[in-house]
């Protein structure tokens, strides 16, 4: 059975009884790992347990394919069932699996771990095709996910959340469910005393004063403000960030404007492709991002991603002060919003 990613958490939490092998796939690792560990600990909770829990590789099986079905048929020495972590898993093990599956012996269950695959892939398609499997999808979270996984973190610690503060916690993640964690897990140790969340913790423990000066920057860019440019890179400076960061934030800015752009030209809104960006547009930063892909044009942002990627191999290949050619790029930019070029 194919278990869609908005039913992962729920599935993955509590399998059927008689479930004997799950694949576990798609692009967020971090996502993966989780809800593969969720389906193995519903068997056996430590997985460090060397009577009960045995973990292999991909390589491992091609080298030895008669190892699952071994392992698979195992009877634990402490009593109860056992499991099987296949890590790596690729369209390699597809034969071995499909034969496996046609004859499983035992009660162990064998969770698959593997990446992004193809709807084509031949392991995939096996897995789609069997009913007596579980193939479970693990794509990045929705934001309605992820305001759910942290409210759901927070609460289990005896902590909540303040709206704005979510909100703001949730704009910052999103890329991979490991990730996700470990930043929760930093606001928690953060919050160690006190139960309630608010926004500027949030931006104590998941802020990046780098990240926001240079955003800060590349709106001032984007917007064709001369005199705020000017003091944003003031402050860059004075803070020691270096050139090289910003023009690679500034490359990122441009390219996320082109994609808008462009999505909006085929008649998409602008508040719908906003939310698709990854990473997202800080809500703060809405309303500047709107306006800036509202005055430039498809040919125009090429023209500014041309400059920026003129001047990183500038700053990488000779010897004119960095700082200096990340200025004179990004202020050329900024006179081209203002319609000066």
């Amino acid at each position: 059975m194919i278990v869609k990613s908005h039913e992962a958490d729920r599935y993955a939490a509590s399998p059927p009884k008689d479930l004997r092998v799950a694949l576990v796939y798609g692009p967020d690792a971090g996502l993966v790992q989780e809800r593969a560990e969720k389906l193995l600990k519903s068997v056996v909770p430590d997985l460090t347990d060397p009577f009960n829990v045995t973990d292999l590789s991909e390589a491992v099986l091609l080298a030895d394919p008669a190892r699952l079905a071994d392992e698979a048929a195992a009877i634990s020495m402490m009593g109860g069932r056992r499991v099987v972590r296949v890590r790596g898993a690729g369209n390699d093990l597809t034969d071995l699996l499909e034969s496996f599956m046609d004859d499983i012996k035992g009660d162990t269950l064998v969770v698959i771990e593997a990446g992004d695959l193809a709807k084509t892939g031949s392991l995939r398609k096996l897995f789609d095709a069997h009913k007596s499997v579980a193939a479970v999808q693990c794509y990045p979270d929705s934001l309605r996910d992820l305001a759910d996984v942290v409210r759901d973190a927070l609460r289990a610690e005896g902590i909540s959340i303040e709206p704005d503060a979510l909100e703001d916690a949730v704009s910052r993640l999103g890329s991979d469910r490991g990730v996700t964690r470990r930043e929760i897990e930093k606001l928690v140790l953060y919050m160690h005393g006190q139960k309630q969340v608010g926004l500027e913790d949030v931006r104590a423990v998941m802020g990046d004063e780098a990240e926001a000066r240079s955003e800060s920057a590349c709106d001032a860019a984007g917007g064709g403000d001369l005199a705020k440019l000017d003091r944003e890179l003031e402050r860059l400076w004075v803070s020691d960030i270096q050139p090289a960061q910003v023009i690679r934030s500034a490359m990122g800015h441009f390219q996320k404007l082109l994609q808008a752009r462009e999505s909006s030209a085929r008649g998409e809104s602008m508040d719908t492709v906003m939310k698709r960006l990854r990473p997202p547009v800080h809500f703060s930063r809405a309303t500047a991002f709107k306006n800036q892909a509202q005055r430039w044009n498809s040919d125009k942002l090429g023209e500014a991603l041309d400059m920026l990627l003129e001047a990183e191999v500038l700053t990488r290949t000779t010897a004119v002060p960095a700082q200096a050619v990340t200025a004179r790029a990004l202020m050329n930019i900024a006179a081209m919003a203002k319609g000066r070029m």
